[in-house]
């Protein structure tokens, strides 16, 4: 058995953040993932997401200027895209491993499963530290439908060789109208297959429904209140039975993809034998990201039921939370006010802080200012056709309380919003910065 003072399950940007402070204090530290290293960010997750989605801005925008500069519209070669996509992916593993290396951290290769409080079995490996730290992530929701093995993850979709012609999406949740706006633009017929009413539950209603008709137009069929029951595979295609009301519809195509929600990558740690509880959405944890019933175990990222959402950046911060209690015992909590979530989507959809219902959920007395912006300067040099805005001022204080937005540059603005949220900056001070003209900033003075 080899001894650590702390074992981290997971390489993503909660684990390796968690793993390397702890080492720098000088702390012994295993590091595990059954997967290459580097999580789902670096790997299967945001960065390649985004390579797509900037070629797919590139060819909108080709588009959107036809005949207002623009002769001829961009055609995408597919294979060389994928090809420039593993240049930020193919290099991350080696790269990691060499980091942790020399570091002085123990990194391991293998699947963790737990077999007492603070001891975890890796391949022909146990190893046991005084504390362990489950960050490992999320992985697709199973769907509970005959024929799911015939559909294809996001990852899978992030490294097709060829785009299919047909492309059906199963729920309509951010991954799904990313993807789908990516192959739209780069040709595929796509359509979304929602059960619920509204999709992108989380952003802001009536930007939703702007961005379900910018999707429309661009060819991409949604079709809502429609539930999944079964994929299966007849004459060299994929056929889709789905419920609408009392009728089943079909569909076929080439290519199903799974967008119907992910969740916690815990199910096989043997999480019982260490005595960790668990929720619907990971590992139970207290404020400080502490097992609830396990004080030697800590959870971060996606693989924790904490007060954070499934991003990037939260499960960062959640890594340094973690081991500033570890350090120094539990004295940090998180806060995530004014934290910004972003729909790459073209136009993008950003929603930072609180929602209408969230703030009146809370008591709070807020005014309103919204829009569309269509016919604003921004949008319009760009051949935006779809954007708008609603931002939440607080009436006793004027600070923002939330803001969201749908159109060009709409992450960079979520960006300063966050900043005047979580700085409690108010929105008169935002609205006065002198900012470069003309820019997507200089739009936030008529926002606020």
């Amino acid at each position: 058995m080899k001894q650590f003072d702390l074992i981290v399950i997971g390489t993503g940007s909660a684990g390796v953040t968690t793993a390397f402070a702890c080492r720098e204090a000088g702390w012994s530290v295993a590091l595990i993932d059954s997967r290459p290293f580097g999580g789902t960010c670096a790997l299967r997750g945001c960065d390649p997401k985004k390579v797509l989605v900037g070629l797919a801005e590139l060819a909108d925008w080709s588009r959107r200027m036809h005949r207002k500069g623009i002769t001829n519209e961009i055609h995408v070669d597919w294979p060389a895209l994928m090809r420039f996509k593993r240049s930020f992916t193919e290099p991350v593993p080696a790269k990691r491993e060499r980091s942790f290396a020399e570091a002085g951290i123990a990194a391991f290769h293998g699947r963790a499963r737990f077999t007492d409080r603070t001891t975890v079995q890796v391949g022909a490996e146990s190893l046991a530290a005084r504390f362990v730290v489950i960050a490992n992530g999320a992985k697709p929701m199973d769907l509970g439908i005959p024929g799911q093995e015939y559909l294809t993850t996001s990852e899978g979709f992030l490294d097709l060789d060829t785009l299919p012609d047909r492309i059906v999406f199963v729920g309509g949740g951010y991954i799904s109208f990313e993807f789908a706006h990516v192959a739209a633009r780069i040709g595929a017929h796509v359509q979304i297959l929602h059960r619920g009413q509204r999709p992108l539950g989380g952003f802001d209603p009536d930007l939703v429904e702007q961005l379900t008709r910018a999707s429309r137009d661009l060819g991409i069929d949604i079709h809502l209140n429609t539930e999944v029951l079964a994929i299966e595979k007849q004459n060299g295609q994929l056929v889709i039975r789905a419920k609408q009301s009392d009728t089943e519809e079909r569909f076929a195509a080439d290519l199903v993809v799974h967008g119907a929600g992910r969740v916690s990558e815990i199910d096989d740690l043997r999480l019982d034998v260490a005595c960790v509880a668990r929720t619907k959405r990971g590992v139970a944890v207290n404020e400080y990201l502490q097992s609830t019933t396990n004080s030697s175990v800590y959870a971060a990222g996606d693989a924790a039921a904490g007060p954070g959402l499934p991003l990037t950046p939260v499960a960062a911060t959640e890594g340094e939370i973690v081991a500033e209690n570890l350090l120094h015992g539990n004295r940090r909590t998180a806060n995530f006010n004014g934290l910004a979530s972003i729909v790459y989507t073209v136009p993008a959809l950003a929603a930072v802080g609180l929602g209408e219902a969230g703030a009146r959920e809370r008591g709070l007395r807020f005014h309103v200012r919204a829009g569309d912006t269509s016919t604003w300067y921004s949008p319009r040099r760009l051949g935006v056709e779809h954007s708008g805005y609603k931002v939440l001022i607080d009436e006793r204080e004027g600070l923002i309380l939330g803001a969201h937005i749908l159109g060009p540059h709409a992450e960079e603005l979520a960006n300063l919003f966050s900043l005047a949220i979580h700085r409690g900056i108010p929105a008169k001070d935002l609205g006065n910065a002198p900012y470069a003209y003309p820019t997507g900033a200089s739009d936030i003075e008529y926002m606020v």
